[in-house]
């Protein structure tokens, strides 16, 4: 996301006309648009590695673990795995 934002930015700079990169127009635009060809290759390598997947299952696994506390709370096991005391 980075990247992209980095993109936008660099875009809203060229055309407005604060920032000149090159004189060569091609190399001007190359660099501009730059970012935006490193946001597709890195999401490209997340979902090949399976780093999006796993960023997810973390994510409801989390979620269980928070639901489920909760439940046992709500039934008076604060610690469900602590031993009673006699």
């Amino acid at each position: 996301m980075a990247f992209v934002l980095i993109g936008v930015l660099l875009i809203a700079l060229r055309l407005g006309g604060w920032v000149q990169f090159h004189q060569d127009a091609f190399w001007a635009w190359a660099i501009v648009l730059s970012p935006f060809a490193l946001a597709v290759i890195w999401w490209w390598f997340a979902d090949e590695t399976g780093l999006t997947q796993k960023k997810a299952m973390d994510a409801l696994d989390a979620k269980k673990a928070a639901r489920r506390a909760q439940l046992m709370e709500g039934l008076g096991q604060h610690n469900p795995g602590a031993k009673k005391k006699r």
